[in-house]
């Protein structure tokens, strides 16, 4: 299929599939255990009803939304992934680039296979900081000045991270940091020229941002441990926000007291999010959580809903349901596997189609016009 017969994101998904070898496509595509939690967050974003109305005009739709003080041209931005280079090399300068090019938010992951001084200087101004905060607080330290020097001004703390999750399509395919050239790994690559031959031109993918601390990793599960803490508690998100004097958000809330308690300890915002899947699979989709987190914030805080948007309209269901914004991860990711830089901008196009054409639909002009009043159920509700 050529990229402009894509119609969805799943097409762009399943023309990645077809060029990628399997243990970098599953690298991405894959979620915890069963992967329940993974499908459901989407399958529950279809759950959420809109009703329109009609005799509207809306001849010109806007789709611009403002966040932390910045005007982007589209209310979603492109959610962290690590290690994306091994899915697609190149992929994260790709999309830090894209982010630029349609001005929307590029989420810098620190497992990035790219270091963060260069998807901050590819971003251009549209660059958010991720972090994962370290069992070694001098690594967080490290980090945390770098990303300044590196001028975000907003940093992402993720925080569904105590654990690291059981990915089984990983273990199947024996992921390890750098990767082994088995036999399998082998076969896979010659049946995959075109990732074969683009990966050899960018050379093996690490996680760059902890280049001197790996040298000793030999497995996937070995650089998790140097990302993650399980002792990270509420004490040290209160030292983050003393230090850190930008924009300052949580990452993978989903109970509505944890969303209460970071607006008490003064972050800026929160992302209700569920690592797309990856952590646990017998969480709630993020769609169910988000009404009871934004009802108990009360709009102290700016609401970020992350985890399963496949669809323009599912940006519109997160804003009915309380959030202020909305990022996506693999499904950018999957139209850079289809087709590299074309492919990512015709990820955003489809996304960005979708959505301008449910706010006519629905008979709301503006992204910032949807609210409640559009649902005609709340699952999960009193």
């Amino acid at each position: 299929m050529r990229l402009s017969r894509a119609a969805s994101i799943d097409d762009l998904r399943q023309m990645a599939r077809r060029r990628i070898p399997r243990f970098a496509f599953d690298l991405v595509d894959g979620g915890a255990e069963s992967e329940r939690n993974m499908r459901r967050n989407s399958e529950a974003f279809e759950e959420v009803e809109l009703t329109p109305r009609y005799m509207i005009d809306v001849a010109e739709i806007d789709t611009r939304a403002t966040i932390f003080g910045q005007s982007f041209d589209a209310p979603f931005g492109i959610a962290p992934i690590g290690m994306l280079n091994a899915f697609w090399p190149g992929a994260d300068l790709i999309l830090a680039r894209l982010s630029k090019r349609e001005n929307i938010p590029y989420v810098a992951s620190s497992a990035a296979s790219t270091t963060l001084e260069q998807l901050a200087q590819a971003a251009d101004g549209n660059g958010w900081f991720q972090l994962y905060v370290s069992s070694d607080a001098d690594v967080t330290e490290g980090l945390v000045a770098r990303a300044e020097a590196a001028d975000y001004k907003v940093m992402m703390v993720t925080a569904d991270v105590p654990a690291a999750g059981k990915r089984d399509r990983d273990i199947r395919n024996q992921l390890s940091v750098p990767f082994k050239f088995t036999p399998d790994v082998v076969l896979q690559c010659a049946i995959n020229p075109t990732w074969a031959l683009t990966s050899l031109k960018h050379g093996t993918p690490n996680v760059a941002n902890y280049a001197d601390l790996l040298q000793s990793a030999t497995s996937y599960a070995d650089v998790q441990k140097t990302l993650i803490t399980p002792s990270f508690c509420w004490n040290d998100l209160k030292r983050l926000r003393d230090r850190w004097k930008g924009t300052l958000l949580v990452k993978g809330i989903l109970h509505a007291e944890d969303a209460v308690k970071c607006a008490d300890l003064g972050c800026d915002g929160i992302v209700v999010s569920n690592h797309g899947g990856r952590q646990v699979a017998f969480g709630p989709p993020t769609i169910e959580a988000l009404p009871h987190i934004a009802k108990a914030l009360n709009g102290r805080i700016k609401i970020i809903l992350d985890s399963g948007i496949r669809r323009g309209a599912d940006m519109l269901r997160a804003k009915a349901y309380g959030a202020d914004f909305a990022l996506s991860g693999r499904a950018l990711a999957f139209g850079v596997g289809a087709g590299g830089a074309a492919g990512a901008d015709r990820a955003f196009q489809t996304l960005h189609l979708e959505l301008v054409r449910a706010l006519g639909q629905l008979g709301v002009a503006s992204y910032t016009d949807v609210s409640a009043s559009e649902l005609s159920k709340i699952s999960g509700q009193d």
